[in-house]
C-alpha cells in the first residue's frame, strides 16, 4: 500500500491569483497581505501571498496604498478582469496577433461566437472617450 503524499496538492496555474482577487473583493476596505493570508488559509506562506500580490500589481489587477510601514491592497479587477488581463498578456507575447485571434474565434462554440459578435457590435456603437 502506497504512503499518502504529505505535500500539499499543487494549484492550477492562476488559481492562487484568482483566490487572492476573490478575497480582496470580499473585503470592505483595503487590507493587508496578512489579512489575505489569513482568509486563504491552507498554511500559505506570507512570502507567497506577497509574491502573488506583487504579480497582480504588475498586471494592474490590484492596487496598493502605503499604510504606516506596510501596504494595504485592493482589487482593481474582478475575476473576469483578471482573465482579460491574462488574455492580453498572451496576445502581447505573440508575433502574429491576427492569427491567434483568428484561431481563437474559429474554435469558439456557436453561442460564444454570437456573444462575441454582440459585444463587438455594442462596443462599436459606444462613443469613444
Amino acid at each position: 500500500m502506497a504512503k499518502p503524499d504529505p505535500r500539499p496538492q499543487r494549484r492550477a496555474q492562476g488559481e492562487l491569483e484568482t483566490q487572492v482577487i476573490g478575497a480582496l473583493r470580499k473585503a470592505d476596505a483595503p487590507v493587508t497581505a496578512a489579512w489575505v493570508q489569513e482568509r486563504l488559509g491552507g498554511g500559505l506562506a506570507y512570502t507567497t501571498v506577497m509574491t502573488v500580490l506583487s504579480r497582480l500589481l504588475d498586471k494592474q489587477a490590484v492596487t496598493r496604498k502605503r499604510a504606516g510601514r506596510s501596504f494595504v491592497w485592493s482589487a482593481a479587477a474582478d475575476e473576469a478582469g483578471l482573465a482579460a488581463l491574462k488574455m492580453h498578456k498572451v496576445l502581447d507575447r505573440e508575433r502574429d496577433r491576427r492569427a491567434v485571434l483568428a484561431r481563437f474565434i474559429t474554435a469558439l462554440p456557436e453561442g460564444d461566437e454570437q456573444l462575441l459578435r454582440d459585444l463587438l457590435d455594442r462596443a462599436a456603437d459606444e462613443p469613444a472617450d
